[in-house]
């Protein structure tokens, strides 16, 4: 077991669009050499048509050669006359017969992964075959880890994606336990379900979630049905980010030590305050001017302490009033929606440098507010 991490993932034929080499592409193009030393891949090919796994095969080799040949990608199938019945099954959540048989099949295809993977890393990371990764993910991952074996937290999942099965991080020595778990329950409900369910059962009661997220669902036809499918991790960042350096201050009340800077630094903290009024700001001074190219500013935690109604602001021409720096003019981005505001492309709305970002309350609420995500990304630093 010298591998840091076993990345698993189970691959099937799709009526529409394949993403599984791009997924692949993503997981090596985004480690280092040391990061790839440090992982191995584990793919089983999951689908009953030997043509298709045939054919994936062959990109796979074309693609992935010097991967294979130094043991970091492993490709595997499982025939058919190993798995249990698929058809005539329990229709638990009044499913149609068919999406229970594929979410079955999906089950047993993930216990098959599991078995296959025991032994084979310290950790165990759970993808699917339509998925970006971040920058370094592994690299955060070990942090992560850490940092949770320092404070003695006990756990049996962490969570690198909000998403569905997308980034759950397993012990190796509780894959057996898992495999057999997803096996003897396959046909009674999805694998999240079943996921959660484990969880508990090792006694961690609340998922342990961190941000920003490190994976990205990139698939836009499900596998089953070829359904439409367009979900996106509002957390993802692929690329490690550093908003430019600020001044950070609110005059909502600050909860205990949850300050404003929390929302604006990289990590999983978060700004959290009391019952924000009409007129109440938080505001980011830039210690030099930027043109400003994309905002994103998320508020609220499981849908609670969201901020219900602000404006998005940009400003100019810094000045200091009340001991405080500022801008004297600001101009609107937008409006934020649930909770939420992202803004792409601002440069061609506003073509000049920015002194300040400041989200700005135009209703009051009773509930409190919590702003876990300010991303500012910007060009070179501009003169006005």
């Amino acid at each position: 077991m010298d591998e840091f991490l076993t990345i698993g993932l189970a691959s099937v034929k799709r009526s529409k669009g394949s993403y599984l080499l791009a997924t692949l592409h993503s997981i090596f193009s985004h480690s280092s050499p040391e990061e790839q030393a440090s992982m191995v891949v584990v793919l089983l090919l999951a689908d009953f048509d030997a043509q298709w796994r045939e054919d994936t095969v062959g990109k796979i080799r074309a693609d992935f050669a010097p991967q294979l040949e130094q043991g970091q990608l492993l490709v595997t199938h499982v025939s058919q006359q190993f798995y249990p019945p698929l058809k005539d099954l329990k229709r638990n959540f009044n499913d149609a017969p068919d999406r229970v048989s594929f979410r079955s099949k999906q089950n047993v295809d993930y216990a098959f992964l599991l078995h296959y993977s025991v032994g084979r890393g310290r950790y165990y990371l759970m993808l699917e075959d339509d998925v970006a990764s971040a920058h370094h993910f592994l690299s955060t991952i070990r942090t992560r880890v850490a940092e949770q074996e320092a404070s003695g937290v006990v756990w049996a999942t962490l969570e690198f994606s909000a998403l569905g099965y997308i980034g759950k991080l397993y012990r190796s020595n509780h894959l057996a336990l898992l495999s057999r778990f997803l096996f003897l329950f396959y046909q009674e409900m999805p694998c999240d379900f079943l996921l959660s369910h484990f969880r508990t059962l090792l006694t961690q009661s609340k998922p342990i979630l961190f941000k920003p997220s490190l994976f990205q669902h990139m698939g836009t036809f499900s596998s089953f049905r070829g359904t439409h499918n367009n979900l996106k991790d509002r957390d993802f960042e692929e690329e490690q980010y550093t908003n430019p350096a600020a001044d950070v201050y609110t005059d909502i009340p600050v909860y205990n030590e949850y300050h404003p800077r929390l929302a604006y630094d990289s990590g999983t903290t978060f700004f959290w305050g009391r019952t924000p009024v009409v007129g109440n700001h938080l505001t980011a001074v830039f210690r030099e001017v930027a043109v400003v190219t994309r905002v994103a500013v998320a508020t609220g935690s499981e849908g609670k302490d969201l901020l219900d109604s602000a404006e998005v602001e940009l400003g100019r021409d810094p000045t200091t009033e009340t001991g405080n720096r500022t801008c004297r003019v600001f101009s609107s981005l937008g409006k934020m929606v649930d909770g939420w505001f992202e803004m792409q492309e601002v440069e061609k709305k506003f073509d000049s440098a920015s002194s300040c970002l400041r989200i700005r309350v135009t209703a009051s609420q009773r509930d409190w507010v919590i702003i876990h995500q300010i991303r500012i990304t910007t060009k070179a630093s501009a003169v006005l």
